[in-house]
């Protein structure tokens, strides 16, 4: 059958992985054209398709629920990060950067396309690595490419992958330039199991006058109303060691003979981390404003 029309109308949809209304008697939900579709079978067993915006792609998972997959704004590459310092620009401001290097790798290991996966992206692997610290999977599919053995494994989801192919070598110098705005992505610093002060920036009590709360947490919650703790309650934890991204960071200096970059501003992890470089998403410029 084809694809439902839908009209700026809500449109009920029986639909199992929804739970029953308490107020109405039937399982019928009214599902409107701003939330995502779910894959409907009706009962001549055809299956009905629903559109998605033409802005992002669609990915199905293991239970058949189409997942929006967001797009890069282009290709990309990895980095280590090696440090900070001052930057003395040539009026003589001093600006604060990260400074980025690179190691062996940067190099395409397979391009995906909607014909053969379902969606386009180009993966690039970074980091030369002996052989025997990979499975012969991993192996196997570098060989399949023509790359050398890496340890990291990244896609770019792109809108055209026309102009790439497998072993074929990023240069960063080729990609950006200096004043370009970049988005870098890495594994912020892991603090461990940290309280609700630091962790959440809470106020302490009062340290004298006979008051024996000073670090504590405090009240979680009420009483037998309702009786329970919420869900996403701010409270002690472990702290750090996530992925974070630091948007519209400005290339400062691109240093061909050190095989750096100085990039402005602080970017997450230590030394020795994984970056992720990819060109900043700024909206109407290289992505679409709805």
């Amino acid at each position: 059958m084809s694809a439902i029309p839908f009209s700026s109308a809500s449109t009920s949809i029986r639909h199992p992985i929804f739970t029953n209304n308490a107020s109405s008697s039937s399982s019928s939900l009214r599902l409107r054209t701003s939330f995502l579709a779910l894959p409907l079978k009706s009962h001549h067993n055809s299956n009905l398709s629903l559109q998605f915006p033409a802005q992002r792609t669609t990915r199905r998972t293991n239970n058949g629920v189409p997942v929006c997959m967001s797009m890069e704004a282009g290709i990309g590459v990895m980095a280590t990060k090696l440090g900070m310092m001052s930057f003395f620009e040539p009026d003589g401001k001093v600006v604060p950067v990260t400074v980025v290097g690179f190691k062996e790798g940067n190099i395409v290991t397979q391009v995906k396309t909607e014909a053969t996966d379902g969606y386009s992206a180009v993966q690039v692997g970074y980091r030369r690595v002996r052989d025997r610290k990979l499975t012969k999977p991993e192996l196997g599919h570098l060989e399949k490419a023509g790359a050398i053995p890496m340890r990291h494994l990244q896609e770019f989801r792109l809108v055209n992958v026309d102009g790439f192919e497998p072993n074929q070598r990023l240069v960063f110098n080729e990609l950006f330039k200096e004043g370009d705005l970049v988005d870098v992505s890495g594994i912020t610093i892991g603090k461990g199991f940290q309280g609700g002060i630091k962790r959440h920036n809470f106020k302490r009590g009062p340290m004298t006058h006979g008051s024996k709360s000073h670090r504590a947490l405090g009240s979680i919650g009420a009483g037998t109303t309702p009786g329970r703790v919420y869900k996403g309650k701010k409270m002690p934890g472990r702290m750090g060691g996530t992925k974070r991204k630091i948007r519209k960071l400005k290339i400062v200096k691109v240093d061909d003979e050190l095989n750096v970059v100085m990039i402005k501003g602080a970017v997450p992890g230590k030394p020795g981390n994984l970056l992720r470089i990819a060109p900043a998403k700024i909206v109407g410029k290289n992505i679409p404003k709805n």
